[in-house]
């Protein structure tokens, strides 16, 4: 069942975007900076918590707090959900545990590879020295 974060635990800001957009970008502030707090989260399993923290890497704070900004549309409300769309999509992925690796050995017929193409290029090494004297 998909984790649904209420619009209480999340916190909008809107501010001025960078870049080109002429007049309007000194006007109007359509980029948008979303904060939700993963370490304080009652939505949240534990275990969820912990994988959506690992994969917000260097866009959670210190204190556990997740920042997206928004600003490559040209308007608050698609910048807006453009932020939503990325937080549903970052809990999605820490939804979904990783599966566990299962050790595996190599097989006989590897082995034998291996070993057959070390020997040969051993020889072939090997016949690159010096010839020896009769």
């Amino acid at each position: 069942m998909p984790i649904v974060i209420p619009g209480s635990e999340t916190t909008i800001s809107f501010m001025r975007a960078s870049g080109p957009g002429g007049q309007n970008v000194n006007k109007v502030s359509t980029a948008v900076e979303l904060r939700f707090d993963i370490a304080q989260s009652p939505s949240l399993p534990e275990a969820v918590r912990r994988r959506l923290w690992a994969l917000g890497g260097n866009r959670v704070t210190r204190e556990g707090v997740l920042i997206i900004v928004a600003r490559e549309h040209r308007t608050q409300e698609a910048n807006r959900a453009e932020a939503l769309r990325r937080l549903d999509e970052l809990i999605a992925r820490a939804e979904t545990a990783p599966k566990p690796r299962r050790a595996s050995r190599p097989t006989l017929g590897s082995k034998v590879r291996r070993l057959t193409e070390k020997t040969q290029r051993g020889s072939t090494k090997k016949l690159r020295g010096r010839p020896e004297d009769e």
